[in-house]
């Protein structure tokens, strides 16, 4: 089985067609070192070289496994790495200050033992710091070859425009690509994330294609809560019971009727879903185990008729986020009650 190339935007590069996200290593998943980094080494065996993790990730734990693991192949992978989120209690080891960046990507290169990193993404937008400045920061380390390019993830569509401007006219290095949430559950960035990544010429990597487990199968109708650390984290999101997520369920009911028709894992449908959009170069695949990365790497071979793709879209209709707690980012001028209204009360 080998794992397909696809360009990365319009830098040259070629990677996998099925990126390994490592999320899910570490105190926040799996705990095992030796097995995390047996993962990462199957997957990079099976042809997967994009491989992607987060300062934040266990607050650091994910990218000293990842590492090790790539000690003797560092060269074979395009590693991509996240900064923004709280490390430790500082509160200004957080955000997308010039200050903290040039703090965390060193942080970054000690734990990942190497010397540059490949893609340097911002995880997450913030209003206090003039995207300006972040963009400053970024384009030093790329002329310091600390990284080689930068990436934004959950960014609005108007911020992703805004890291164009910006290049184009203050002379900094260009955002080269995109993370955002994708799934047949959450198609929010049909609308215009997508679009505007063609146009730019953006590589697209999306994170949760399953949507949080929803799309393995073990989120159904009559079934007994299935036990994750991610309910912890994010109350409400992955119980079954809950109203908010009645959507949700029958979407998943409805799709996991249309893979056995169609002969396959629910799995494979809904990694084969997100595969399928032209604006798309590698969704990141994030197993825990050795098992669901096994059943996750043919999903890169599998390519849906239109007739499953129209059913798809009947059941889970273009652009339609179901939850918006899918959605990985809300902005500001929503959740902040002032920023809505005059008066408060």
């Amino acid at each position: 089985m080998s794992i397909p190339l696809r360009p990365f935007g319009r830098t040259g590069v070629k990677v996998s067609a099925l990126a390994l996200g490592t999320m899910m290593f570490g105190s926040r998943g799996n705990t095992d070192h030796d097995d995390s980094i047996r993962i990462v080494h199957r997957a990079l065996d099976a042809g997967i070289n994009l491989v992607d993790t987060a300062d934040v990730y266990s607050q650091g734990e994910s990218e000293e496994i990842v590492g090790k693991a790539l000690l003797g192949r560092r060269d074979d992978v395009f590693l991509a790495t996240k900064f923004h989120g709280q490390i430790g209690e500082n509160p200004n080891h957080f955000g997308n200050s010039r200050r903290w960046i040039v703090r965390a990507v060193e942080d970054s290169l000690r734990r990942l033992q190497t010397d540059h990193i490949d893609l340097y993404q911002v995880h997450r937008p913030e209003e206090d710091t003039d995207f300006d400045d972040t963009l400053g920061a970024l384009s030093d380390l790329v002329h310091q070859g600390k990284i080689r390019y930068i990436g934004t993830s959950t960014f609005e569509p108007s911020a992703i425009v805004e890291g164009q401007w910006i290049a184009e006219r203050r002379g900094r290095e260009r955002v080269v690509a995109e993370q955002p949430p994708y799934s047949i559950l959450a198609r929010g960035i049909e609308r215009e994330v997508l679009p505007i990544a063609a146009k730019y010429g953006l590589a697209v990597i999306p994170w949760s294609p399953l949507a949080g487990g929803w799309l393995t199968g073990k989120y159904r109708v009559g079934a007994a809560q299935p036990s994750t650390s991610r309910g912890g984290r994010q109350p409400g999101r992955f119980e079954i019971g809950e109203p908010s997520n009645a959507g949700k369920l029958a979407a998943v009911e409805a799709l996991a009727l249309l893979a056995e028709q169609s002969g396959l894992s629910l799995i494979h449908l809904a990694l084969g879903f997100v595969l399928e959009h032209p604006a798309v170069t590698a969704p990141i695949i994030g197993p825990r185990t050795f098992e669901q990365l096994e059943g996750q790497l043919g999903a890169a071979q599998i390519r849906l008729s239109r007739d499953v793709l129209d059913e798809i879209d009947k059941i889970v209709p273009p652009g339609v986020t179901l939850s918006s707690r899918d959605q990985g980012y809300h902005p500001p001028a929503l959740t902040d009650l002032s920023r809505r209204r005059r008066s408060a009360a």
